[in-house]
């Protein structure tokens, strides 16, 4: 495979590179969804939420989220480019610059965020065998680790280190991060505990779909390699719902045993266990770094969107350097909720792209991404106007813009924000695709 397989651009994927089945993509989301964060995500929903509303938020949530991140990339199998260009379709060419440039703020972000985890981790593993932390130098080593994958490409990445070694290392320490939080004593405990209250089960929903719908803008970076549409489709979804649902259970009970609520105590608790902890707590170190490269390597793809001439691997240099310097210079919770607020903006999206999709008869072809009008601004409407209920029924961010947001008297009707968002931006879609004769302009394919 020559480099310039290695580095796609924005051009729809040749079938000689249609190489991924849904094995290989089970296994690449599969590696995606095991994170530290996953889990202190799942810590989020307790003790506001008993514990067994909280797992059945995390089974409604993972439900959910999976669904759409799944269709998401069964339509960028399809349509074979990177999820930015794919928006084209809907929104128009200049229409989906502004989501990209959501998205690429989005990647920068949890590039910056998986390699502050990452590096927490390395030193709480340092310092517990040899006395130092040396953050900083993790941080570089792993920043360095990330550019490689990024250079590798998905293709590359699946072959050469998930098929290889992550597909043996990764499921034997999740095991043990099982084992070690239901062995800390108190489940019964916790099982029994009433909620605090603050949240309810539709707002924790919110939150599980949050973890997910973050990589919808994502997905078809990587399925646009998938040899099918079905296989993208069923290796996304099933391959991402298992360590997502399984590490957001993980998160709550560890919150009620053992007391561990953030992401920089996670580490050195899991370390202060003996040595297999620490061989569990490598082994996921390592994995995490593949999260660090598919946000670094879909920011440099979704670039290619605004500037499709520059060469992709000198934009992933970029992204990943970007990363590693605010990885160096912030801390690990200074700009979290800024991050969850961009993620409120997928689940309309990805309404508008299915609504839009359905009504081109199940498929995009190479016009309807590349000769696409310029700009249209009814689809973009109802994606904003989905954005806007959201927070309007769920304000989510930093604290500054949801006093705003909770200035204008939302309604407290207690069904999270995710499905009305939603509905609200397919309904527009729909009925702009009406209005505009789009529905019934030729012919469903599968």
């Amino acid at each position: 495979m020559s480099e310039r397989d290695t580095s796609w651009g924005i051009e729809p994927v040749p079938e000689r590179l249609r190489v991924l089945g849904g094995l290989d993509l089970g296994l690449l989301w599969g590696n995606l969804g095991v994170s530290l964060l996953v889990v202190v995500a799942g810590a989020i929903l307790v003790p506001a939420l008993s514990l067994p509303a909280a797992l059945v938020a995390i089974l409604v949530g993972c439900l959910v989220g999976n669904l759409m991140l799944a269709t998401a990339g069964a339509i960028g199998a399809q349509a074979r480019v990177p999820s930015m260009v794919l928006m084209r379709a809907p929104l128009g060419v200049r229409g989906s610059y502004l989501p990209t440039a959501i998205n690429v703020v989005q990647c920068l972000g949890w590039t910056v965020f998986e390699l502050l985890v990452i590096a927490t981790a390395a030193a709480a593993l340092s310092d517990e065998l040899f006395g130092f932390e040396a953050r900083w130098a993790w941080t570089l080593v792993f920043g360095a680790a990330a550019l490689l994958l990024g250079l590798l490409g998905p293709i590359g990445v699946v072959r050469t280190v998930i098929r290889r070694v992550a597909v043996w290392v990764v499921p034997l320490a999740v095991a043990y991060l099982a084992w070690w939080a239901l062995t800390g004593g108190g489940l019964e405990e916790a099982w029994n505990r009433r909620g605090e209250g603050g949240l309810s089960t539709w707002q924790g929903i919110d939150i599980v779909v949050g973890v997910t719908v973050s990589w919808i803008p994502l997905a078809a970076d990587y399925t646009r390699f998938a040899r099918t549409p079905r296989a993208a489709f069923w290796g996304t979804g099933v391959g991402y719902l298992v360590p997502d649902a399984l590490l957001l259970a993980l998160g709550a009970v560890v919150l009620l045993t053992r007391d561990i609520a953030d992401a920089a105590a996670l580490p050195a608790a899991v370390a202060a266990g003996g040595l297999v902890a620490l061989l569990a707590l490598l082994a996921l170190t390592v994995a995490e770094t593949d999260e660090a490269f598919a946000n670094a390597y879909s920011g440099a793809v979704s670039l290619q969107n605004l500037l499709p001439r520059a060469p992709q691997r000198l934009l992933v240099a970029l992204t990943t350097t970007l990363g590693t310097i605010g990885a160096l210079a912030l801390e690990l919770t200074s700009f979290q909720s800024f991050l969850f607020l961009l993620g409120s903006c997928f689940v309309p999206l990805f309404a508008v792209l299915l609504a839009d999709w359905l009504a081109s008869g199940r498929l995009y072809d190479r016009d309807d991404v590349f000769g696409a009008e310029p700009v249209r601004a009814g689809l973009v409407v109802a994606w904003i106007a989905g954005f806007v209920a959201y927070q309007w029924l769920s304000p989510t961010g930093p604290d500054w813009w949801v006093e705003q947001v909770r200035r204008l008297d939302p309604p407290a009707w207690g069904i999270g924000a995710t499905l009305p968002s939603f509905l609200v931006s397919f309904v527009l879609a729909l009925a702009v695709a009406v209005a505009t004769g789009r529905v019934g302009a030729r012919p469903a394919r599968a």
